[in-house]
């Protein structure tokens, strides 16, 4: 199986689609009530259901990018705001971090080999 959809679900749909686009989201359907993008690299779809009631956050989205400090001046050059600049994380990845209009976490990433491989993965048996 391969992962192909994410869906998140947000309180407004015309704020939500505007803050994706703006981040690098290509859209590909777009309705009252659900639109689906197509992420900026890769083939990853990605798609947002407006809620009837209120939206409680909880997933933590992971964009992953060769130059996390490059790709962090781009979003603050377009009026985007980090709760955190890009940093070492004691799990070996560089991170930055904003949020959506929801509060939904979104990691700007870069874990070079440590992505799949890091020094605690489990081997398998020999």
């Amino acid at each position: 199986m391969r992962l192909n959809q994410i869906t998140l679900p947000v309180s407004d749909i015309p704020v939500s689609r505007d803050f994706y686009q703006r981040l690098g989201f290509r859209l590909l359907v777009d309705s009252p009530h659900y639109c689906r993008f197509l992420a900026p690299e890769g083939d990853t779809t990605f798609s947002l259901h407006l809620e009837d009631g209120p939206v409680t956050p909880g997933a933590v989205i992971y964009l992953e990018s060769e130059d996390v400090d490059a790709a962090c001046q781009a979003l603050v050059a377009k009026g985007f705001d980090f709760d955190h600049p890009p940093r070492d994380e004691r799990w070996l990845w560089r991170e930055a971090v904003l949020v959506d209009p929801d509060g939904h976490r979104i990691k700007l990433y870069h874990a070079g080999e440590n992505r799949i491989d890091p020094p605690w993965r489990v081997k398998p048996d020999a």
